[in-house]
């Protein structure tokens, strides 16, 4: 049943609140879109909250407004519209006509007079009327018929304001509220009210007088500090008052059924949202309007038009679950010069249904997979590499076949990772993103021909985004190393790598020991027990307690966070123990226990997953464990590595680690003369760096000489300021920008090398590595000079870290295709970062260190070697250099 609501939105004051209130967003474009997605946000919550059975937003037009003729100071103070939110306001719009819902602004006339003439228009009509606005100006507004919704704490929670409500907030009526701000003016709007009166002020003489008239008239009777000021300033007062009233006479030539909502244009709306990238909504109306939430109370469901329900994309197919229809599709895969293949079920217990798609536009559901024959049906086609194999996700199809112990061949093209190079910047996306994305298509959910429309779509996918990768220059990167890397990865996740669970047994009892004792200590030194956890308790007793000097403050009190601490700990020993009883307490539940709980009970290895969609860089990530971020600084860290053994008894562990390789990389794109004679004649290059930084002969470089060096090198990789330099060599700002600028006097090369990388990113909005991996970087192009610099440094960082990258990846693709060439047993079972480490049976070891050696050094020609330092050992952490 209707509830005869009419929902006004103030498109001003929610579009300026979610920019503020978001971090800047951005589209692969560099199109800035916080302020639409908050915007929307905010909408679709107050949509399901209020159930409207009218919408409007309204916007302001101009500048000037009638009231300028009045005061032409009016809202003079108020900044310029930054770029990024300007630039947005268009999108809005265009979002609002794909929602049909309409939108107004006039000349002369502000947001809040149109909102005002249309809760008159409602009223008069019996319409009950919510205004969603964060501005408190429109209280005056409410009535028996208008509640005013207020958004407050950015975009995350909002006030409902009726009679009451403002009674109870301000102990006036809403109509009074003009004249509060006709004494106390309004600096937001440069509305002058008198000089000298405040809120409070305002307030107790409203309360007590009625209206500014009133009071202007009981001039006698107030106190002589008011009675003064007023009388001064009544004219100001009263034209304060007329500034701030809204305007409900506004020449709208409308009616409410013009209003009326019948739900959004979807297939509109989910395109914008696609070329937008807000997956998180495109995801929610997707489940509204294909049967995946109809729960009560929801406005989607409720009050949009029945008619606009999504057309979910359907296929023919023939569900083959007899002999003679598998036998079909065996005979149709001959003649197909590739197939695309969805596969479900779980990697862990096997495929339970199956779907191909051909070229022909023939489709196949294998519905019954957990029958033999159907099975083998399947398992035949993925085990022959003569069939060409097009797949949402190769990895997850390789770890099917695994299940059932047998091994996907003939991987053709996956569309997961084309879809990552494409743009590395995004978080990976779902299959039904990109049907969304490049046809417009929404893909079932639950219903049985779900498996045959992801085939098909797979399918329509792959020439598209090879085509894409061909035009970008990026077919060799995909071909020669990202898509054999998908097996290789796979291979690596199946081995797993051995758990030594006694020593993990071990590690738990000696940090738990270790945890207790800094307990201790942080008591003793604090003089009482508290919750070391906990930030309040513990800036009690840093700030108020021992009287620490207070660093920097958050919106709930003292900041206790790392940088705060790392500065108290050079002359605070509770706060150095308290970082080392983070570090530990972190070491201790995320790898000693986490470790512990990953151990699978049937092969009693871990067995890590690899993203290769996941960093923008191009490097590779893994989760459960997440082996990337081991704290290797600590040296309790670094003893986790012992846990790591061999998987067969007699094996040893071999660790092989790129040296310098970012440095080397560096040298060679920037061929800076003095860097790359530094690595041809096999220097140490920070010792070579700090001599000439320093000025000083090469044998009088000290120990320290050569880390401040070696900071200065890194951090020019990853284009560090001065600032950050100082801080890191805990030297002054000064000193610091001294060492940058006596680098670049030496490294003239390195310095053009820079400058070329930021002005060519700015050209073109990405950055690329020497395979001509892409990353777009739309930060370079932002208003916010913090961003804006970011964004610089990514474009120095990018060619050099992306190009590490891709050399270990090629480099793992052709070492893994070497051992299998010479049917070894080693096994490449870890990578991190610059390292790989190996599983390498004692009678393999020097064939092993040959092979390894040779393709990692030569993975791809620089004008400087690359060197790789290898070490063997019985487990990870005690390897020693061979």
């Amino acid at each position: 049943m209707s509830k005869n609501i009419f929902l006004i939105i103030d498109g001003n004051s929610l579009t300026h609140r979610a920019f503020h209130a978001i971090p800047l967003l951005t589209a692969t474009d560099g199109t800035p879109t916080n302020a639409v997605y908050g915007f929307l946000n905010m909408f679709f919550k107050a949509l399901d909250k209020i159930e409207p059975d009218y919408i409007a937003v309204t916007f302001d037009k101009g500048k000037t407004t009638f009231r300028h003729q009045d005061y032409a100071d009016y809202k003079s103070t108020r900044k310029a519209t930054p770029d990024e939110l300007r630039t947005q306001f268009p999108l809005l719009k265009e979002a609002l006509q794909c929602l049909r819902i309409k939108y107004l602004e006039m000349d002369n006339f502000e947001a809040d007079d149109i909102i005002g003439t249309l809760t008159v228009l409602a009223e008069k009509n019996n319409i009950n009327v919510v205004v969603l606005t964060g501005d408190r100006d429109l209280l005056q507004l409410v009535s028996p018929k208008v509640r005013v919704m207020l958004t407050q704490k950015g975009i995350t929670e909002i006030q409902d304001y009726n009679e009451g409500k403002v009674w109870d907030r301000y102990g006036v009526s809403p109509p009074q509220i003009t004249d509060i701000k006709g004494l106390m003016g309004d600096a937001s709007d440069n509305i002058p009210g008198v000089p000298g009166i405040g809120e409070k002020t305002a307030l107790k003489l409203i309360q007590e007088h009625g209206k500014v008239e009133d009071v202007i008239a009981d001039l006698e009777k107030l106190p002589t500090r008011w009675r003064n000021k007023i009388a001064e300033y009544k004219e100001q007062a009263l034209l304060s008052k007329q500034l701030a009233t809204i305007n409900c006479q506004v020449p709208i030539n409308a009616e409410p059924d013009n209003f009326r909502w019948e739900g959004p244009d979807y297939p509109a709306l989910l395109a914008l949202f696609s070329k937008l990238e807000f997956k998180t909504l495109i995801r929610n109306i997707i489940e509204r309007t294909t049967g995946g939430d109809k729960k009560a109370g929801n406005s989607f469901m409720q009050s949009m038009n029945k008619q606009a329900e999504l057309d979910v994309y359907q296929v023919n197919y023939t569900i083959a679950s007899n002999r003679d229809k598998l036998a079909k599709i065996n005979n149709e895969v001959e003649t197909n010069g590739y197939i695309a293949l969805e596969l479900a079920g779980a990697p862990s217990s096997g495929i339970m249904a199956a779907a191909i798609a051909l070229e022909n536009d023939k489709c196949f559901l294998l519905p019954e997979c957990n029958k033999v024959e159907c099975l083998n049906t399947i398992t035949a086609i993925c085990v022959n590499p003569k069939f060409k194999k097009i797949c949402f996700s190769g990895k997850e199809a390789i770890w099917y076949l695994q299940s059932h112990n047998q091994q996907m061949m003939g991987l053709y093209f996956d569309i997961t990772v084309a879809s990552y190079l494409l743009n590395p910047g995004q978080s990976p996306k779902t299959l039904q993103d990109l049907a969304l994305e490049h046809f417009d298509l929404v893909l079932p959910a639950k219903e049985a021909n779900a498996l045959p429309a992801r085939a098909d779509t797979v399918l329509r996918l792959y020439p598209l985004l090879h085509q894409k990768l061909v035009e970008l220059g990026m077919d060799r990167l995909y071909y020669d190393v990202e898509l054999p890397l998908i097996s290789v990865l796979a291979e690596m996740e199946i081995e797993g790598v051995n758990i030594n669970p006694v020593i993990l047994q071990e590690m738990a009892k000696e940090t738990e020991g270790q945890i207790l004792n800094l307990e201790k200590e942080i008591y003793d030194l604090a003089g009482e027990s508290f919750n070391i956890n906990s930030p309040k308790q513990l800036g009690y007793i840093l700030f108020e307690k021992m009287g620490l000097p207070v660093i920097k403050k958050t919106k709930t009190g003292y900041s206790t966070d790392a940088s705060v601490l790392e500065e108290l700990a050079t002359t605070q020993v509770i706060a150095e123990k308290i970082l080392e009883y983070r570090q530990i307490a972190k070491l201790k539940s995320t790898y000693v226990d986490g470790l512990f709980n990953l151990i699978n009970p049937v092969t009693g290895r871990i067995h890590t997953t690899y993203h290769q969609d996941v960093t923008a860089t191009g490097r590779l990530s893994s989760s459960d464990p997440n082996l990337q971020n081991i704290p290797i600084r600590l040296e309790q860290g670094r003893k986790i590595r012992k846990v790591f053994i061999p998987g067969r008894e007699g094996n040893l562990i071999l660790a092989a680690d790129y040296s310098q390789i970012e440095l080397r990389i560096l040298a060679h794109m920037s061929a800076d003369p003095n860097l790359v004679e530094a690595f041809l004649l096999g220097q140490d290059v920070h010792t070579r760096t700090a001599a000439e930084v320093f000025h000083l002969p090469i044998q009088e470089v000290t120990p320290e000489l050569r880390n401040r060096a070696k900071a200065v090198n890194f951090g020019i990789v990853y284009g560090i300021s001065d600032f950050g330099l100082a801080r890191d060599l805990k030297v002054s700002r000064a000193e610091a920008s001294s060492y940058i600028k006596s680098y670049f006097e030496r490294y003239s090369g390195v310095k053009r090398f820079i400058d070329q990388k930021i002005t060519e990113a700015k050209e073109t909005g990405y950055a690329t590595t020497m395979l001509n991996r892409r990353r777009y970087l739309p930060d370079l192009f932002s208003s916010n000079r913090i961003a804006r610099a970011f964004g610089e440094r990514t474009a120095i960082n990018t060619p050099i870290q992306g190009s590490a990258a891709d050399i270990i990846k090629l480099a793992m693709v052709r070492i893994n295709n070497e051992l299998k060439n010479r049917q070894m047993k080693t096994k490449m079972i870890l990578q991190v970062h610059d390292e790989l480490i190996f599983d390498v049976p004692q009678d393999e070891l020097e064939k092993a260190k040959s092979i390894i050696r040779e393709f990692m050094e030569n993975a791809l020609q620089l004008d400087v070697p690359l060197l790789v330092d290898i070490k063997v050992g019985p487990n990870w952490y005690d390897v020693r250099k061979v």
